[in-house]
Formats: structure tokens, C-alpha cells, sequence
């Protein structure tokens, strides 16, 4: 089994970028492909706040190179304010926008808040298995109340992957569900200023989280990961230290292999 990396961040549209990462000058309308010069996968956080039209959905890939990926998280409609109650029609809609990326849709990710709490176990159970097939799904839980056997199992059952998480309350884990993974590095928003520099050394942390991946990879998963400005200030130069950890080359073309064909998108 070939293993396979890709690193990005979450989300790409940030005044703060221009200059730090961005060309000076470039228009917020440049930005996407600005960003894919860089890296070949990036995780849409405007889709929790709504479902995309296809059109723009369509513009992603027509603007993106052969190669890049685009994963998303499911509309907050869905996760936060129906709890996946009668929401199954909402993610029918949301998944076949989505799958207009054709071979550039990445992963989907369910992010739940604390209050979707293990007694609704059944109802993620049967959400889950209504799910269109073809996509990558995983599931984001912010309460330690679901970290039991039964949820790792309930997730094994529909190959959906239980995000790994860098979150303050959070407890890091490596756990596998699926035959890929999830890692989403989040950090605290009233940790950081500002998202155009590194505002924490977050090094030790990321010298752990590489132990974890160098294992996944050779167990041969495909990991995605995605940084959040409130990781460290400023998520681009994230995804680049954590590159540098594992010791992967940058390649001009904007992609990289190691010599076991594991490949990282920078």
C-alpha cells in the first residue's frame, strides 16, 4: 500500500497573508491561485457557514491545478443548529456540490460542537450510513465524552475517520477509524494577535506530531493535515516547519515524495 501526505491550511483568504506569503499586492480575487503555487491541498472553512453554490464550487477546480485537492467541513446547519436531526436532505445537497470537484474533492468533515454530546451515538450511527458513497468523511468531536471504544468502532464500520486534533482541551490522539486520517492543528484564538507571523513556538509539539505521522505513513495511510492561524500566527509557515520535521524536500512543481513514494502537498 502506497502511503500519501498532504499538508495545507484551513482556509486561504486572509488580508494578513499579503506580503508574509502573498505577493505584495495581490488582490483578495488572486488569492486561491496564489495559494496553489504553494501548497496542493487546502481545507474550505466557508462551507460551515454555508453551502456553496456549484458554480463557485466548480471555479475552485477550474482555478486550481491537476493535482489539488480541496477537503471542507459540512455546513453548521447540519453539525451545530439541527444536531444531523431530519438533516440528511441538507447533506445530500451539501455532499453533490461538493463531488462537482470530481478528483479534486479531498475529505468532508463533520465538526460537532460541545454540546453534541455520546447519547446522540445512534443518530451519527445512522447519519453516517445514509452518507452519499464515494467521498472521504470524518468526524470532529469536541467533547472527551465520545472517546470511548464504541465510538472508534461505530466510525471503523463506515471507514470515516476520527479527526486528530491540536486543540487546547482536547487530549492528542492516534487514533485510526478509516484507512486515511484527518489532523487538524487549531491551537486557542485569544493565543494570537494576528495571522501574519509566528507568534508561539509550537516546535516540540510538532516534533510529537511527527512521530505520529512518520508511524502512519508507514503503515501506509493517507494523512491529511490542516493548520489553523491560531496554531502558532501565521498557518503557512506551520505547514512549511512541519514539512522541514519530516524531512521532505519542497519541489518547485508543488509536489514532494520521499523514498517510500509517501507524497506531501507543498
Amino acid at each position: 500500500m502506497t502511503s500519501e501526505l498532504r499538508l495545507g491550511t484551513q482556509g486561504f483568504a486572509f488580508d494578513d497573508w499579503v506580503g508574509p506569503f502573498y505577493p505584495a499586492g495581490t488582490p483578495k480575487s488572486a488569492f486561491l491561485e496564489a495559494y496553489a503555487r504553494h501548497f496542493s491541498t487546502v481545507e474550505i472553512d466557508s462551507t460551515f457557514y454555508g453551502a456553496p453554490r456549484r458554480s463557485v464550487v466548480e471555479s475552485w477546480a477550474r482555478r486550481t491545478p491537476d493535482g489539488f485537492r480541496f477537503s471542507a467541513k459540512f455546513p453548521r446547519l447540519i453539525t451545530h443548529d439541527k444536531k444531523l436531526d431530519r438533516a440528511a436532505g441538507d447533506a445530500q445537497a451539501f455532499v453533490a456540490s461538493m463531488q462537482s470537484l470530481e478528483d479534486k474533492l479531498g475529505v468532508l468533515t463533520l465538526q460537532f460542537a460541545y454540546d453534541f454530546t455520546p447519547d446522540q451515538h445512534n443518530r451519527l450511527d445512522d447519519f453516517l450510513g445514509g452518507l452519499p458513497r464515494g467521498p472521504r468523511y470524518a468526524v470532529e468531536v469536541r467533547n472527551r465524552g465520545w472517546l470511548k471504544p464504541d465510538t472508534g468502532e461505530m466510525l471503523s464500520q463506515h471507514n470515516v475517520a476520527l479527526v486528530l486534533q491540536d486543540l487546547f482541551y482536547m487530549p492528542k490522539l492516534d487514533w485510526i477509524t478509516a484507512d486515511f486520517t484527518v489532523i487538524r492543528w487549531l491551537g486557542r484564538r485569544q493565543d494570537i494577535e494576528s495571522f501574519d507571523r509566528i507568534q508561539i513556538d509550537r516546535s516540540e509539539v510538532l516534533a510529537n506530531w511527527a512521530e505520529r505521522v512518520r508511524t502512519f505513513l508507514d503503515d501506509g495511510l493517507e494523512v491529511w493535515g490542516y493548520f489553523n492561524n491560531h496554531f502558532a500566527g501565521h498557518s503557512p509557515a506551520s505547514v512549511r516547519q512541519f514539512a522541514e520535521l519530516l524531512g521532505y524536500a519542497l519541489r518547485p512543481e508543488g509536489g514532494m515524495e520521499n523514498p517510500s513514494q509517501a507524497s506531501l502537498g507543498l
